[in-house]
């Protein structure tokens, strides 16, 4: 897909099976909404081909508009009339494609059904919290009974603590549905607790697409594995000893047979050791209760690394900010890289 010179999305190839969700996660301006786009039809692609339910759409001179594709959308702010009722709301795609009024009801009361929703049928959406208002935005994109369902980021406007409320909401809801969709999001928590396949997207390709439970336990890459934050990815140097971090000698912690490399240290990858004779030092920044245990985040103090070096590591007791800890590294818990030459991007 390209604007003029500009080529926006390289080398998609994704298929999506019949009641799984994709998730498109990355960064902004990482092509993923474009690439929503051109499944919806709001775009048309420059080259290749899109195919839904094994008709083609688009591509070779074919270009299916929107309204022909048999798809729902969702949109990020749910794009609900407030002058309508909630069977106004769910009615109005209907309506649009002349659907008759007996069987335009009957469609609409099935899906308000399938929501949850029947007895709010003749409220204003107004009257509505926002879990309710994002399940009526959803059966106005079932109730046409669409192949594939879109959605554009809805809870990105949420705060924090009611968008994990409402992404397990969404997910049972997705799931009890049987839906196949389409899901946008930069969140990696949505992502990975919707999704049944999840495509890490970069500078518009996709840099990995996996499973959530892959994506975690196997990144692609250093990008990826920063983006997810997994944990810190370090870089290495091979000697006569073994492996050193800046000044520091590490001793052998198996990995490539190279001069450089990368290594990714998540918690589980680290414990706690006696400073003096530990692999690595370092001070305590932070401490967070989660669940079971302490989060703690810890400052790199090797010689020779950088300043904003820092790893977290699970404990089962309360840490002092400021207190000198030591770190040992599980080596078969590491996941290795090669030496990158290209930075990371953005966290956007």
């Amino acid at each position: 897909m390209a604007y003029g010179q500009t080529r926006i999305l390289r080398e998609i190839d994704v298929a999506l099976p019949e009641g799984q969700t994709l998730a498109l996660l990355g960064p902004s301006g990482c092509g993923k909404t474009t690439l929503l786009r051109l499944v919806a039809g709001l775009l048309a692609p420059t080259s290749g081909e899109i195919l839904i339910d094994g008709r083609k759409v688009a591509g070779s001179g074919l270009f299916v508009p929107p309204e022909r594709r048999g798809l729902g959308m969702v949109f990020q702010d749910y794009a609900l009339w407030p002058h309508l009722t909630v069977a106004g709301n769910v009615a109005f795609p209907l309506e649009m494609a002349g659907i008759g009024r007996a069987e335009r009801e009957a469609r609409v009361a099935a899906a308000l059904d399938r929501v949850g929703l029947s007895a709010m049928a003749d409220r204003s959406p107004s009257a509505l919290s926002g879990g309710q208002q994002q399940r009526v935005a959803i059966a106005r994109a079932i109730v046409g009974e669409p192949r594939i369902v879109l959605f554009d980021e809805p809870l990105s406007n949420l705060d924090r603590e009611l968008r994990e409320t409402m992404v397990a909401e969404l997910g049972t809801l997705i799931r009890g549905l049987g839906l196949t969709a389409i899901y946008v999001t930069h969140d990696q928590s949505e992502a990975l607790t919707l999704a049944d396949q999840v495509a890490v997207m970069e500078a518009g390709q996709i840099a990995q697409l996996a499973a959530p439970e892959d994506l975690v336990e196997h990144p692609a890459s250093p990008k990826v594995a920063e983006f997810l934050r997994l944990g810190a990815v370090l870089p290495l140097v091979r000697d006569g000893l073994g492996w050193a971090l800046g000044g520091r000698q590490l001793g052998q912690l198996g990995g490539p047979d190279v001069a450089q490399a990368e290594v990714l240290i998540t918690p589980r990858a680290l414990r706690l050791a006696e400073a003096g004779s530990a692999m690595l030092t370092g001070e305590v920044l932070a401490v967070q209760y989660r669940d079971t245990a302490y989060a703690v985040t810890v400052r790199l103090e090797e010689p020779g690394a950088a300043p904003a070096q820092t790893v977290q590591i699970s404990s089962d007791s309360r840490m002092r900010v400021g207190e000198r800890v030591g770190l040992d590294l599980i080596s078969e818990r590491l996941r290795w890289f090669a030496a990158r030459t290209t930075p990371s991007f953005s966290q956007g």
